[in-house]
């Protein structure tokens, strides 16, 4: 199954390497890049970045690590650049631009884990949503089929990680960002999955541009033996990108009947899964086996409790507002609608007739109300909470029995959690406690 792809170059032992951000995919990178003999400086701005443990480990291996501010002397004679998902790489100009004579190269985790691999083949999912349900049903899928799979990157478990372990996996499933692929430069894998495009991050790309361009460089280094999976709505936007390996245009369909997952956006995920897999071999009738068994991911419309005929469903995961327009599409009752965070952007207005017709009751809490209140005041009863905790209260005392209380925030969640799993993760725990 496996076959031979170009790849850049690896670091030499003795080259500087500079790896910019103290979390999972920077650490992994980082012990990597020692494991082959490069000296690496590792930088996070945050003081408190790292646990002595983690200090104490690294320093063993000879990581220069340097928590603060960034400087471009901390560039200096780097050959290799690794950033962090968090850290755009246009930012990077400012420290790079006298770092040495010949520039570094830039280059995600997942970039510089490629160029480690024993030529294992890879399916890689990317688009606005979707991404780690459908890269979840793929694994599930090949290993029905009996493969032994890998299932990391963006999902999870840093490619460097794999690289790391020894192990040898026959598939090597990877959920990839637009961050990851901007640094991306021969990354090419033998199934790439693009599910769709929407408005995000363009607090982080320049523009729309910027990020669509992004997400088409999964597709750049294939060529006619590859695979490109698609949704359907993307073919006109993909005649400008010149795509080389064979194309498969995704709808959704009704191909599982037996799959435990809610809304017609996961039809269109399990089309997605199962095309890029039968690229690998993998029968229809194991691919149904697979979706049968697969449960709903944490926070991706999940189930947390019926009580007195209410339904409670967590959708954290639900940060712009094109996931949200697919979550008020899942479901055939009245909808008690719990949205607030910090804002990434989007139309909401566009969501007006949906909001009309299934939602009889919207609670905001925490940022960005403003946002909300101008596109919907008119639509349904609205009010806003200061916390989570308030807003769900008061919707569980208003419900009736057939509706569904659902958290679908359309943001992200920095204004009150560290992250949408914590977000989630209290409204879990809010629902638990209701009397």
């Amino acid at each position: 199954m496996a076959l031979e792809k170009t790849r850049g170059r690896r670091i030499q032992i003795g080259e500087l390497a500079v790896v910019v951000g103290a979390g999972r995919s920077g650490l992994a990178a980082a012990r990597l890049l020692s494991r082959e003999g490069a000296r690496v400086r590792l930088l996070d701005r945050n003081t408190a970045a790292l646990s002595p443990e983690q200090a104490a480990s690294l320093q063993k291996l000879g990581v220069d690590v340097q928590l603060g501010e960034h400087s471009p002397e901390q560039f200096e004679h780097a050959a290799f650049v690794v950033p962090s998902p968090g850290m755009p790489v246009a930012k990077l100009a400012q420290y790079l631009g006298g770092a040495c004579e010949g520039a570094p190269e830039v280059l995600a985790e997942m970039e510089l884990a490629w160029r480690y691999l024993n030529d294992e083949p890879v399916l890689a999912v990317t688009g606005t949503s979707g991404k780690t349900t459908t890269a979840s049903l793929a694994a599930a899928m090949l290993q029905a089929q009996g493969y032994t799979v890998f299932l990391g990157g963006n999902i999870g478990t840093p490619l460097s990680e794999y690289v790391l372990s020894g192990r040898k996996a026959d598939v090597l499933v990877l959920e990839i960002s637009s961050f990851q692929l901007q640094a991306c430069s021969t990354f090419c894998p033998r199934a790439g999955v693009l599910l769709n495009i929407t408005p995000n991050h363009l607090d982080y790309h320049k523009d729309m541009a910027e990020y669509t361009e992004a997400k088409f460089r999964l597709f750049r280094c294939q060529d006619e033996g590859d695979l490109a999976v698609l949704g359907a709505d993307l073919q006109e936007l993909a005649r400008g990108f010149n795509l080389r390996a064979r194309q498969v245009w995704v709808r959704e369909s009704e191909r599982f009947p037996q799959s435990g997952l809610l809304g017609a956006h996961n039809k269109f995920n399990e089309e997605a899964a199962w095309q890029a897999c039968r690229f690998f071999g993998v029968s229809e009738a194991n691919a149904a086996r697979a979706v049968a068994r697969f449960k709903p991911l944490p926070h991706r419309l999940e189930l947390v409790r019926e009580r007195g005929g209410v339904l409670y469903v967590n959708d954290s995961k639900c940060t712009t507002v094109s996931s949200l327009k697919v979550a008020l599409q899942a479901f055939d009752r009245p909808l008690r609608l719990l949205c607030g965070g910090k804002f990434k952007g989007g139309d909401l207005a566009a969501l007006g007739g949906l909001v009309r017709e299934r939602v009889r009751e919207v609670a905001l809490f925490g940022a960005s109300r403003e946002h909300f209140e101008k596109a919907w005041r008119d639509l349904a009863p609205l009010r806003w909470h200061p916390t989570l905790e308030e807003a769900v209260r008061a919707l569980a005392a208003s419900a009736k029995e057939g509706d569904v209380v659902l958290l679908a925030p359309a943001t992200s969640s920095f204004d009150l959690y560290d992250n949408y799993m914590a977000r989630g993760d209290d409204f879990k725990r809010i629902v638990s406690e209701l009397a």
